[in-house]
């Protein structure tokens, strides 16, 4: 009995001393706090699949009383948010590749006729699939919507509206073709971000780093020489994702090659940024990985990759400019599903140049600067 009481009191001093170990440090008491409540109201707002704005354009060519109808049920919804009335079959393409609004509602010109004639009419529904689940969920209240419409406005044995829909860019509104061409950039972004995050700290804890410093190199050469293998691991991870996607899931690629990779290069770059900026701040490895994890969650959360950003509420749709992820999850998918040329992405490479102009001299100045 003495040795066990002698052994917990040895365990609950260990305990002890740990835990005073954790609590003595205020960044240590911070990071205990911080990150469990923003991460909470992060996931509360920004995760969410709830169809609660739905941004739609219409092409009616019948302008009959029918239509309109049939049109004011939609609007009086609340989620279908009307952005464009269209004039030309043309505009279609234009609306859905800019991102302009998530589905195109066409009504053509024998629209109200059909209906009068007892033959029935199509509505047709125009999709853009390369945000498959709340597309999904859409063209689902939409059905229902037109059924409402057919049991209300139509006498009973008149001809209903048929709902015709086309999803682009993925015909079969598959979740893992939009999922796969977002892990391209995701993925990589977290081993160039832990990478670049351990590198100075491993040798800041090792006592190398005070001697790295005090050769010849400039901080500006000790930077490109940290940065360049953490970019070239993360093309070779976004390659090896890329090739999973063609040849295991068989999710076939519109755009270039050369294009993609370029927009890849740009955005690993101003991941190590952030990566090395995180190092150069951390004493030690444990302090970067923390670091890391904390500042990983709200990029993942913020970037669209899982659910859509203009769900979220308005501030944390302000908060996504500053995610590069976002910009390179949305380019990645363009040149991927879409085709889109490089003056089609051309916008979303200023962010992420941005971010990265912004942490790679702030990396290079803490490297000699840094507040211990």
């Amino acid at each position: 009995m003495a040795n066990l009481i002698s052994v917990v009191r040895g365990l609950l001093y260990l305990c002890r001393k740990e835990f005073l170990a954790i609590v003595k440090d205020p960044a240590n008491r911070v990071i205990l706090i911080a990150p469990a409540i923003v991460q909470t109201l992060l996931f509360g707002y920004g995760a969410t699949y709830d169809l609660n704005y739905v941004p739609y354009a219409v092409l009616d060519q019948s302008n009959g009383t029918a239509s309109r109808e049939l049109l004011a049920r939609f609007d009086s919804t609340g989620v279908f948010q009307r952005v464009e009335t269209l004039r030309r079959m043309e505009d279609i393409a234009r609306v859905i590749d800019g991102g302009d609004a998530l589905l195109v509602l066409h009504m053509g010109p024998d629209f109200e006729e059909r209906l009068a004639r007892e033959r029935g009419s199509d509505l047709q529904l125009i999709l853009d699939g390369r945000n498959s689940t709340t597309a999904g969920m859409a063209a689902g209240h939409i059905s229902r919507l037109v059924g409402e419409f057919n049991a209300r406005y139509l006498r009973q044995g008149q001809p209903r509206v048929q709902l015709e829909m086309r999803a682009w860019f993925n015909p079969n509104l598959e979740t893992r073709w939009n999922i796969v061409p977002g892990l391209i950039a995701a993925l990589s972004m977290i081993q160039t971000l832990m990478l670049a995050a351990l590198s100075v700290a491993r040798e800041r804890e090792q006592g190398t780093f005070d001697q790295l410093l005090v050769t010849p190199l400039t901080p500006l050469e000790i930077l490109i020489g940290k940065a360049v293998p953490s970019v070239l691991i993360g093309l070779l991870q976004s390659t090896l994702i890329l090739a999973i996607g063609l040849f295991w899931f068989r999710i076939p690629m519109a755009g270039s090659l050369l294009d993609l990779y370029l927009g890849l290069l740009v955005f690993t770059t101003a991941c190590v940024g952030i990566g090395l900026s995180v190092s150069a701040l951390s004493a030690n490895m444990q302090q970067a990985m923390v670091y890391t994890f904390v500042i990983m969650m709200p990029l993942i959360l913020l970037s669209g990759l899982i659910t859509p950003i203009h769900s979220m509420p308005e501030t944390l749709q302000i908060l996504t400019y500053a995610d590069p992820l976002r910009f390179a999850i949305d380019l990645v998918r363009r040149v991927y599903l879409e085709g889109a040329s490089l003056a089609d992405i051309s916008g979303n490479f200023i962010p992420m140049l941005s971010v990265a102009a912004v942490t790679l001299p702030l990396a290079a100045w803490l490297f000699r600067n840094r507040l211990v």
